[in-house]
């Protein structure tokens, strides 16, 4: 992709930018910005993106938010379809990268012609121009879902770690977690293996039921980091009629909640994807606008991949708050938005 070469667009924002200058950020801020919210590719996780673009363009006045998701996930894909959307006018982007580092060159030269981009839910790694990355600090969230594990075991066992696609940057970084929590058992829990490349209809089917069919009687848990091996390992153990071993998956897919509620599943260890697409959504207009700047001295967290990390939340989903675990979202996604320009920016 060659973004600099688009001299009129690059000439244009300013001027937008300018046009924009002084009007109230909130929600009576209004202005002409088409954000988009692009995954790395086609994925349930990815789905509330698509109502909290809707939701954020009416509630702070954004010409449009839209959701727009590569074909497959492969990075030339994805950084074509931020390409084309350039050229329809799109102002800023929230990306979750198709690549930690590959997709750098491709927002460096969106920043070059002064068009943002925000990492939503999986950061870039740095040197990177993008602004911040809003996800889920997705280490402590696999090392409390193994935790909550262990702890579902009465402490010890043996487990399997059934993890999503080697491409996502944020799945070393679960694997790890796992072994940390695992570690402080002093050898109570063992890991039998982390099967990767999970979080695929047909790879989760395929890899849970064989996994199940020769092993069963040797696993005590499953710690699901990814979205679909959740749901396929919930469904398998309810076919098995398993209760013994302990499942704690991610997300709330339906199935997964109704194996909280028969007995099938522990826990699952829900994210905040809505909160991150409206959020980053109402952010990215800000900085689009020229109405806000980051702040190099917010108070980032800092992870092995970034130094503008901030946690868009988690928690623990169990029979004791699943009647009310989405009111719990509700409430940090309006702490995040609303505190977001004192902590984060520097505004006009």
């Amino acid at each position: 992709m060659n973004l600099r070469h688009r001299g009129a667009r690059s000439r244009a924002l300013p001027m937008l930018a300018a046009a924009l200058f002084g009007l109230a950020a909130g929600a009576a801020h209004a202005s002409d910005n088409k954000i988009a919210l692009i995954p790395g590719g086609p994925h349930p996780y990815f789905a509330p993106w698509e109502q909290a673009g809707k939701d954020a363009a009416k509630d702070f006045g954004i010409a449009a938010v839209d959701f727009k998701v590569p074909a497959e996930w492969k990075l030339n894909l994805q950084t074509e379809l931020v390409e084309s959307l350039v050229s329809q006018g799109y102002t800023a982007f929230g990306i979750f990268p198709g690549d930690a580092v590959g997709i750098n060159q491709t927002v460096e030269e969106l920043t070059a012609n002064n068009i943002p981009a925000a990492a939503l839910a999986g950061c870039a790694q740095d040197p990177t121009k993008m602004s911040f990355c809003l996800g889920t600090d997705v280490f402590n969230s696999a090392y409390l879902g193994t935790q909550a594990l262990i702890k579902s075991m009465n402490g010890k066992g043996k487990i399997v770690h059934l993890a999503g696609l080697l491409v996502d940057p944020n799945t070393k970084l679960r694997m790890d977690a796992v072994e940390k929590a695992v570690k402080e058992t002093n050898g109570a829990v063992t890991i039998v293996q982390h099967i990767t490349d999970t979080d695929a209809q047909e790879a989760a089917d395929q890899k849970i039921n064989a996994l199940l069919g020769a092993q069963k009687d040797e696993i005590d848990g499953l710690i699901s980091t990814a979205y679909i091996p959740s749901v396929v390992a919930a469904k398998s153990l309810r076919n098995l009629g398993d209760k013994r071993i302990k499942l704690v998956g991610i997300d709330d897919d339906q199935i997964v909640l109704d194996g909280i509620k028969d007995g099938f599943v522990a826990g699952t260890m829900a994210q905040n994807p809505y909160g991150q697409g409206y959020v980053g959504a109402y952010v990215l207009d800000l900085i689009a606008s020229g109405t806000c700047t980051v702040k190099a001295d917010a108070p980032w967290i800092k992870t092995p991949q970034t130094e503008h990390f901030i946690d868009s939340g988690t928690l623990l989903i169990s029979n004791d708050n699943a009647a009310t675990y989405k009111d719990d979202l509700k409430k940090i996604t309006a702490e995040i938005q609303s505190t977001f320009k004192d902590k984060y920016l520097t505004c006009k």
